[in-house]
């Protein structure tokens, strides 16, 4: 699949639901060495004094660095995070914050990638770091049977 195939499945599949869509997040740049995006600031978001919730911004990072993983993922496997540490250096503040995605890390098994968080006049508000696991997809497949095995054999015993 093409990267331009891929964003519009993830434009499609992935910012219209979940996440992406509740936290209004939208992807800029989407390539396998850059993601960007931004994040509409509303009432949703702000916390009891008047900033953005340093939660949503978490989760503003770990949607671009996941999109960078997809971006360089192997035919067949699939991705989650693995671990996330973030360092807060403003308050975030609205209407529109901005954020760039890079990999330092892009391997068989895991991709690390920092993304760094702006407000509009263009101060740092967070970077964060993540890890993602790199996984086969079959792995889902294999776990998916293995629990419809398992019910059968339940229902078997009981009769």
């Amino acid at each position: 699949m093409s990267l331009k195939e891929l964003r519009a499945r993830i434009e499609r599949d992935v910012f219209q639901c979940g996440t992406p869509r509740v936290l209004e997040i939208s992807l800029g740049t989407f390539s396998r060495k850059k993601v960007t995006g931004e994040m509409r600031v509303g009432n949703k978001h702000i916390n009891r004094s008047g900033r953005v919730n340093g939660g949503a911004i978490m989760a503003f990072a770990d949607v671009l660095g996941a999109m960078g993983t997809v971006a360089n993922l192997p035919p067949g496997h699939r991705t989650t995070t693995l671990e996330s540490k973030t360092n807060f250096f403003a308050a975030g503040e609205g209407p529109l914050l901005k954020a760039v995605s890079v990999p330092l890390h892009i391997g068989r098994t895991t991709m690390v990638w920092q993304t760094t968080i702006h407000n509009p006049d263009g101060r740092k508000v967070a970077i964060v770091t993540q890890t993602q696991i790199v996984i086969p997809a079959k792995a889902e497949a294999a776990s998916d049977s293995a629990r419809t095995v398992s019910a059968k054999l339940k229902r078997r015993r009981k009769q």
